[in-house]
């Protein structure tokens, strides 16, 4: 063994090791589309006295952590997102309307003096003129009160509490304790209400939470005028129930917001849906990367024995990266765990073909040297596609935001851990495998001493694929006009994220037609509500924006028509925010593309970096097409899905043009017709290689994956197909368009390296 070889064995082993004992010991944090529970984004609003700044919010932070902790939730999560947004996660939290009553309340507790009615006059023939700071507000009976100015606030109380009293006929109410200065105010309050006699409004004190006067009592004949109460305690009544009176306390013990807050986002997703996702994509996971291993160990025999060995070393490198990090592991995040094994795969049909090209031709005598150029030789390939792919994961957790953030932190992981895998703990196995003696006197069972149905299919037939490249520019262009038409047609079907709006998922106990409901909410009231059939017993209803009543009441049809129902998601969005998302997912898109352009032109020439994003658009257009034509949603989900297409279709013309490169140098001043037509020959076995790998793990998240990732898988697979069709037979003929239009070399003698195959 190699000295290399013994330092490449130890990282392996060691971080291997360290990749197993967190995964036993740090589990990973699920995020509560997988656990159940609800999560509500709140947004300050600034008012005429406060700006919504990130100080303010900061305030507002520690008001609503207060709070949170008072309603008991286990494990709670409250974080600023930008300047004056607030996020919250309330795991096991199933009644969003709660959760947001008592986040979203101001809370501004003020105890006024009651100056009279509004109705009072002085000679019975004209009202009293409003004193300075005086206001006017109903009674709990609806008679208008004249309010003075709050002589106390909820900064004076010590602590409140819910009790119940039976044996003295108040129910429940809420007792309110005061400390420092509020004792003496609270008995200078009282005091002078005390000197106006029983009856006279005068003798009232007005309690008010967030201008609404909850309780107005008179003080007891028993208290003194200017006395007043001096144990600096008092009981807020009324027709409290037991929910009502602890909210109350709550408010009030958690203290007042210093801005106004309001809920642009809230989403409910119900433990058995959350355990109905983690369940389907763990046999995704189990099934596709089974079927993923059985595929290359066919192609690659004993080689792909051991990249099998190294994609479950993959997935507990993902696994432990997420759980050291803290990461957060989504929905999508899942789907793009499960993704990133087909990438990992198309590292190592990268080295394989490049190793059996080097056996092939002869040029390497043993299938270990032809492995160690193989890895050598692939290496600017690997490193170009996944860097494509690192860009969009970056794009997708700065632009976007909640479980698609999470869906790029968990892609950018697993390209990662997948690189590790092929290059480090695939060559360790396989330059050790291949030094073996057994082996080297039956190389063919390595994998590498074979070339492969594909190539061999190539070298009889010899093509000459970019003989006419235009036929197959108007081919693709045939297909974006057709793609187009179906969004000029169709339209987008654009999700709650970017619409602004309510998306409620049921699981009925029967059945429902989805004409049936509708037509049902309709006369309900909701007679733009688009109701869709969701799996075989389930019912999903969008609607414009609704009250949590108005929530109610849609429930209660449902529930009606169907004999029972269980609501197991609810998402929430603000107009606003639904705006802000459209014009960040268009952003994102345009970025997307632009940060494609400027790494290829980088790494290769512009003519090539602008051939690859020709075709990446090209497919983004077709994508968005087929979802149009099939009335797909367009969300934020369907964005993860196109940017990861983006970051997939790349690395197929990225490869491509990585080997354009190296056969211009090794042949200067071959026409480049040939030369792309050499390169696609190729490179097209791992083309095809990598993409029937990657179909396995798709095709089995399509169909394991349940309701929520179906859409999202179709996506990337009809990504998949249309980026390697526009790899080849898209970014090449644009690039020789380019070429031939603007950039042409000076005609040289052809030579033998302009065959399509390597001579063998």
């Amino acid at each position: 063994m190699t000295r290399s070889l013994r330092v490449r064995a130890l990282l392996a082993l060691a971080v291997t090791a360290v990749s197993l004992y967190i995964a036993v010991t740090v589990p990973v944090r699920l995020g509560l589309d997988l656990r159940g529970g609800t999560q509500i984004v709140l947004q300050t609003r600034s008012t005429a006295t406060t700006d919504a700044d990130r100080a303010a919010t900061d305030r507002a932070l520690e008001v609503l952590r207060d709070r949170i902790d008072a309603l008991g939730v286990a494990e709670p999560t409250l974080v600023r997102s930008g300047d004056d947004r607030i996020l919250v996660e309330l795991p096991g939290v199933q009644d969003p309307k709660k959760a947001a009553d008592v986040l979203g309340r101001t809370a501004q507790l003020g105890f006024h003096p009651v100056l009279g009615t509004a109705d009072s006059a002085d000679d019975g023939s004209r009202p009293l003129p409003k004193r300075p700071r005086e206001h006017v507000l109903p009674d709990e009976s609806g008679t208008p009160l004249r309010l003075g100015a709050a002589a106390l606030t909820g900064g004076h109380v010590k602590e409140a509490a819910a009790r119940f009293d039976q044996q003295g006929g108040a129910g429940w109410h809420v007792t309110v304790g005061f400390e420092g200065a509020g004792r003496d105010g609270w008995a200078r309050l009282t005091g002078e209400a005390a000197c106006h006699p029983p009856g006279d409004p005068g003798r009232r004190v007005a309690i008010v939470l967030d201008d609404k006067v909850i309780s107005s009592p008179q003080v007891d004949p028993s208290v003194a005028c200017r006395t007043g109460i001096r144990d600096g305690a008092t009981q807020i009544t009324g027709s409290f129930g037991p929910e009502e009176a602890r909210e109350l306390s709550l408010l009030i013990n958690g203290g007042a917001l210093p801005v106004p807050v309001e809920t642009v986002e809230q989403r409910t997703v119900g433990p058995t849906l959350g355990a109905q996702a983690i369940a389907a994509g763990a046999w995704a996971a189990a099934i596709g990367t089974a079927l993923t291993s059985v595929f290359i160990i066919v192609v690659y025999r004993l080689m792909g024995v051991l990249a099998a060995v190294a994609l479950v070393c993959y997935g507990l490198l993902s696994y432990a990266a997420l759980a050291v990090l803290g990461a957060t592991l989504t929905l999508p995040g899942l789907a793009g765990f499960v993704l990133a094994i087909g990438m990992a795969v198309d590292a190592n049909v990268l080295v394989f073909e490049r190793a059996r090209e080097e056996y092939a031709t002869r040029r390497r005598p043993s299938v270990r040297s032809a492995l160690a150029a193989g890895f050598r030789n692939a290496l600017s390939a690997i490193a170009d596609s996944n860097i494509t792919t690192l860009i969009a994961a970056a794009l997708l957790f700065f632009l976007a935001s909640g479980p698609v953030r999470g869906f790029g932190v968990t892609l950018g992981i697993g390209v990662l851990a997948s690189m590790f895998s092929a290059l480090v703990i695939t060559r360790v196995l396989a330059e050790y495998a291949a030094g073996r003696p057994g082996l080297r006197r039956r190389p063919r069972l390595t994998g590498i001493a074979t070339t492969g149905a594909v190539r061999d299919r190539l070298t009889r037939r010899d093509p000459h694929l970019m003989r006419h490249p235009r036929r197959w520019l108007a081919t693709s262009a045939a297909v974006l006009v057709l793609a187009a038409s179906g969004i000029a047609v169709r339209g987008l079907d654009l999700g709650v994220e970017f619409t602004g709006g309510r998306l409620i998922e049921y699981a009925t106990s029967a059945p429902v037609d989805a004409d049936r409901a509708r037509t049902a909410l309709a006369e309900a009231g909701f007679p733009r509500a688009v109701v869709q059939s969701s799996g075989d017993s389930g019912l999903t209803v969008r609607t414009e924006q609704l009250t949590n009543a108005e929530e109610a009441e849609v429930t209660g049809a449902v529930r009606d028509l169907a004999g029972g129902a269980d609501k197991v998601r609810d998402e929430l969005i603000g107009p606003s925010l639904g705006q802000e998302l459209r014009r960040g997912a268009l952003i994102a898109l345009a970025v997307a593309l632009g940060a494609q352009l400027v790494y290829l032109a980088a790494r290769f020439r512009l003519l090539f970096g602008t051939a690859a994003v020709a075709a990446l658009a090209h497919d983004v257009v077709i994508l968005v097409g087929v979802f149009a034509w099939l009335g797909k949603p367009v969300d934020g989900v369907f964005l993860a899905a196109l940017l990861t297409v983006i970051g997939y279709s790349v690395n197929d013309s990225v490869v491509l043009f990585d080997r354009v490169r190296e056969l211009a140098r090794e042949a200067p001043g071959t026409p480049l017709p040939g030369i792309a037509n050499q390169a696609i020959l190729q490179t097209l076995p791992r083309t095809v290689n990598t993409g029937m790998g990657a179909a396995f793990i798709l095709t089995a998240l399509a169909v394991l994956g349940g309701s929520s990732l179906t859409d999202f898988a179709l996506a990337l697979l009809v990504g998949l197909a249309i980026g390697t069709y526009s790899s080849v037979f898209t970014a090449a003929p644009v690039a020789l368009e380019l070429h031939r239009r603007g950039d042409r070399p000076h005609p040289v003698r052809r030579s033998s390296s302009d065959r399509n195959i390597p001579a063998r």
